[in-house]
């Protein structure tokens, strides 16, 4: 009888399996060039195919590695849960980063202005909005790390967006919330033992949200250090000695609860 239930089992579970492979087969991505400021950029769009009309949109910003491979994939499962997801490009065409100190100097020079981050990240979201199946009326953000930092600020410079999430993000402001981030919902995760993100700097976004009068919730995971949604964030880490390492749980944990916050928002 065990035997029988195991082999059944497993034949469900190949039947997911051949399921999930075929959604994800209706999944279509395109490399998307664009100016800003008379610089190129390259983005990635991906939406299922296989869902007619308009859907939520959702831009996806990368970590201070530059918009790399990581980004495009989690684009990717955004368009498989039935989203239309833009990972944008934030330094330029071809500025990836290999080291700590390119990702850096890339990472300054973004974010040198308030402008001219607000620019770049205006840019994606007007493309994202135009795309023949986003439905422009709703629409939200979500970043990792350097990405992080640039979706929350996005809300503080008043972006018409629904929500926004951070992971493992850098929580400082660029500029002071506009009176219109108390209509974006906020949610960040954060990694308890991450050194880049002190508790001081917890205490004082928590403050800056209450004071705004944000919807927001900050889940802050013990024993995680920074990147811990990035699998090869370990290998990193140990390769430039920085506490960077994936932690399984908090990432699966964090995406269920992101997952829950978009069908909340854009219901």
């Amino acid at each position: 009888m065990f035997r029988m239930l195991e082999v059944a089992a497993l034949a469900m579970l190949v039947l997911i399996g051949f399921s999930a492979i075929e959604a994800l087969a209706e999944v279509k991505t395109e490399e998307v060039s664009y100016t800003v400021e008379g610089q190129e950029f390259t983005g990635y769009m991906a939406w299922d195919d296989a869902i007619k009309g308009e859907r939520p949109g959702v831009i996806v910003v990368h970590e201070w590695w530059g918009h790399n491979p990581y980004a495009r994939k989690r684009a990717e499962l955004l368009a498989a849960l039935g989203y239309t997801a833009f990972a944008l490009d934030m330094y330029g065409t071809g500025k990836l980063a290999s080291h700590p100190g390119d990702a850096n100097s890339f990472m300054m020079e973004s974010i040198e202005t308030v402008n001219r981050t607000a620019v770049r990240f205006g840019a994606a979201y007007d493309l994202l909005r135009s795309h023949p199946t986003t439905n422009p009326e709703k629409t939200a953000a979500i970043g990792y790390c350097f990405g992080g930092m640039v979706v929350l600020n996005a809300a503080r410079m008043g972006f018409d967006l629904d929500g926004v999430v951070s992971f493992h993000g850098n929580l400082s402001a660029l500029t002071p919330p506009e009176p219109g981030m108390k209509n974006t919902q906020v949610r960040a995760f954060h990694g308890a033992d991450d050194p880049f993100v002190t508790p001081e700097a917890v205490a004082d976004f928590k403050a800056e949200m209450e004071a705004a009068g944000v919807n927001y919730e900050f889940t802050s995971y013990p024993g995680t250090v920074h990147s811990f949604t990035n699998p090869g964030a370990t290998a990193i880490g140990e390769q430039f000695d920085l506490p960077l390492a994936y932690n399984a749980v908090a990432d699966g944990d964090s995406w269920r609860q992101t997952q829950y916050f978009f069908d909340e928002i854009f219901k």
